[in-house]
């Protein structure tokens, strides 16, 4: 019996969404309790402390997508001991990197949080934060990466209660530490690493238990060294999606230090917090067309990876334009939800709401454009989308501060995802056209 790509792409893409969402309440719920318990110097805190973390979270992406995406792609070649394989070295390389990761970042922490302007007070917040989950960076790894594996063992339902569950611990977490115990940001780290150690744990014991169509055991588990390169090659544009929203956040603290104030700072983490509903939004859409997209590139089924592509498409900007609106509207809602007694913190982030996310249905469109490039094992075009966001960007947070002073920094963010958007239209509109119409003729069950 055959399923309709349309059906496919539903069965993936809302799991995977309401996954993603749940994911983000990590953070979300983090700047919840610390906007209300600690006041726009925890917001401000927690936010230079983001650089670090996205670092870490970058890399359990770039495995955990690299690793998925090359599963798809064997089991579409029904390559069942090669998808094993993958899964495998995928695991062996979470093990090697996560000391790895954690004892450079941990020498480099402090520089990191100076080099964003934090002083005194917010400095001292920062390093709460950041010494918990640096020690935690093993489970921070998992918790993004293992998901992915999940989905691509056809279990993306298991991967959203799993999440559900670890978010709805960190939220209980939160309350004890933050609201009860009041241990300010060391009560965020902690309750958001201990949520991801359970899903760690669960996720990886998830593959050793007779449920896992890719089962590992004992006598199977055999990473192999030559799949790390190709691995990493699919990952890395995931990779520098994190690592350029680490970067770049860091580049808007030290702006913001330098031309406005720590409120400020504590305004754009508002709007952080804000965006990555839309943002985990578009991921989890762009994440749940990965594993069909990879399949049919790997029996040659083109047409339905254009079928899926436009379907992607479409539900991003649709929903990225929607959000806009609502934002728009109702910008007080919104900024209420982290803090409805700091009036300067809420000014500020109503004022970056108008000017800094103008453009955002435009970055849902850049996520779901390299996600699929990632699908069909094109990692070049698909770092080429992340990459040219942080090359078009960087100039205009060089020239528009010294234009138009903090405007210009709200600004610099939505015009160059604008204009990297059109060279992202032009290039898929000419890989698209490549594709045969012909329907397939057979389908995934």
């Amino acid at each position: 019996m055959q399923i309709s790509i349309h059906r496919q792409f539903l069965k993936y893409t809302f799991p995977t969404v309401l996954a993603m969402l749940v994911n983000g309440l990590y953070q979300v719920v983090d700047g919840i309790f610390i906007g209300r318990y600690v006041g726009a110097d925890g917001l401000a805190g927690i936010n230079i402390a983001w650089p670090v973390i996205g670092t870490i979270l970058a890399i359990g992406m770039m495995i955990g997508v690299g690793t998925g995406a090359l599963i798809s792609i064997r089991q579409g070649q029904k390559d069942a001991m090669g998808a094993k394989q993958v899964l495998a070295t995928g695991f062996m390389l979470l093990v090697i990197l996560a000391p790895i990761v954690a004892g450079c970042l941990y020498w480099l922490s402090d520089d990191f949080i100076f080099w964003q302007g934090a002083q005194q007070r917010i400095f001292e917040l920062a390093q709460q934060y950041l010494h918990v989950l640096i020690g935690a960076c093993i489970f921070t790894l998992g918790s993004i990466s293992i998901p992915f594996l999940l989905r691509n063992d056809n279990s993306p339902n298991f991967a959203t209660c799993l999440m559900v569950i670890g978010a709805l611990l960190n939220i209980a977490f939160d309350y004890v530490f933050i609201a009860i115990l009041e241990w300010e940001l060391t009560g965020a780290a902690i309750a958001t690493g201990l949520a991801q150690m359970f899903v760690t744990i669960m996720g990886v014991s998830y593959f050793f238990s007779h449920r896992a169509t890719l089962r590992l055991g004992k006598s199977g588990f055999r990473p192999k060294l030559y799949l790390v390169p190709k691995i990493a090659f699919i990952g890395f544009a995931s990779f520098f999606m994190y690592a350029y929203g680490a970067i770049m956040i860091a580049v808007h603290n030290g702006l913001f230090a330098y031309y406005g104030d720590q409120v400020i700072i504590g305004a754009y983490a508002i709007l952080g917090y804000i965006v990555t509903v839309y943002y985990l939004i578009a991921e989890g859409i762009a994440n749940g067309m990965q594993p069909l997209a990879s399949y049919y590139y790997g029996a040659n089924h083109q047409v339905n990876v254009k079928k899926l592509l436009k379907m992607a498409v479409m539900s991003t900007v649709g929903i990225g334009l929607t959000f806009m609106c609502l934002l728009n509207l109702f910008p007080n809602i919104f900024v209420s939800v982290f803090n409805h007694s700091d009036q300067q913190l809420i000014e500020s982030a109503t004022t970056g709401i108008h000017l800094h996310l103008f453009a955002l249905a435009f970055d849902g469109f850049l996520v779901v454009a390299a996600a699929y490039y990632q699908a069909i094992g094109k990692g070049a075009k698909a770092m080429f989308v992340t990459i040219g966001n942080i090359l078009i960007q960087l100039p205009f947070l060089y020239l528009m501060p010294k234009l138009i002073g903090l405007k210009g920094i709200w600004l610099a963010y939505p015009m160059s995802n604008v204009v990297l958007s059109v060279f992202v239209v032009a290039m898929l509109i000419k890989d698209i056209r490549r594709y045969p119409n012909q329907q397939p003729t057979r389908s995934l069950a």
